[in-house]
């Protein structure tokens, strides 16, 4: 008996860290603001083709998760043989949709994600106060082969640089920017509701910092 119960803390100790290193690799490297990239002369210049592109999201808590999409209001990117020099997008934060949910459930979370219920507006976006946020390429690199797009993130008037993970596959006249699914950590943008790290006292009534990103982009040439 006391072999079993052994093996079996082993085991639960062993995926804890399977699972923590999994979190830690899929976590964006989290910066203060650098300076934005520039782009040579030479370099293509590409425009973001808003309706094709979109950014998915995932929020959890204790008692399950949420997804949902938000779109881009513009953007545009300076390109050489797939290898991004500079660019910037703007998220439309007034377009955050829930795909998990229908009916009433799905317009009351919206609405409290964008801040539109009294009370409310500061919970998460405050999208009223800060309908859009941006993002601004300061440095594309590689790491074990695969592709990193660092960029200042800017939500609620707080900017950060984050790196992930993406591929890029430019032609003559597109380019398609894919990411892998990364996280971020909301409170670092001071959108704090519901967060462990911020307010005591909460139990089991809490919101992950941790929102699940992955952005998919495409754009034409200018």
């Amino acid at each position: 008996m006391r072999k079993s119960i052994l093996s079996t803390f082993v085991i639960a100790a062993f995926l804890t860290v399977v699972v923590g290193c999994k979190n830690d690799k899929n976590k964006a490297e989290t910066s203060e603001a650098k300076d934005a990239a520039t782009a040579q002369a030479e370099a293509m210049e590409f425009k973001v083709d808003t309706a094709a592109s979109v950014i998915e999201w995932k929020g959890s808590k204790p008692t399950g998760k949420h997804t949902g999409t938000i779109k881009l209001a513009e953007g545009t990117f300076s390109a050489n043989d797939s290898i991004i020099e500079s660019g910037s997008f703007v998220i439309d934060m007034q377009s955050i949709n829930v795909t998990d949910l229908e009916g009433k459930d799905k317009k009351d979370l919206e609405a409290h994600l964008m801040g539109t219920v009294e009370g409310k507006e500061g919970d998460f976006f405050n999208a009223t106060k800060y309908p859009e946020a941006t993002f601004e390429v300061t440095e594309i690199t590689e790491k074990d082969g695969q592709k990193m797009l660092s960029g200042n993130l800017t939500i609620k008037e707080e900017t950060k640089n984050i790196t992930f993970p993406v591929s890029i596959n430019q032609s003559d006249d597109s380019m398609e920017i894919t990411s892998e699914e990364f996280s971020i950590d909301r409170t670092n943008w001071n959108v704090n509701f519901g967060s462990k790290s911020v307010f005591d006292g909460l139990g089991d009534n809490f919101v992950s910092d941790d929102i699940t990103l992955k952005i998919n982009l495409k754009a034409t040439k200018a």
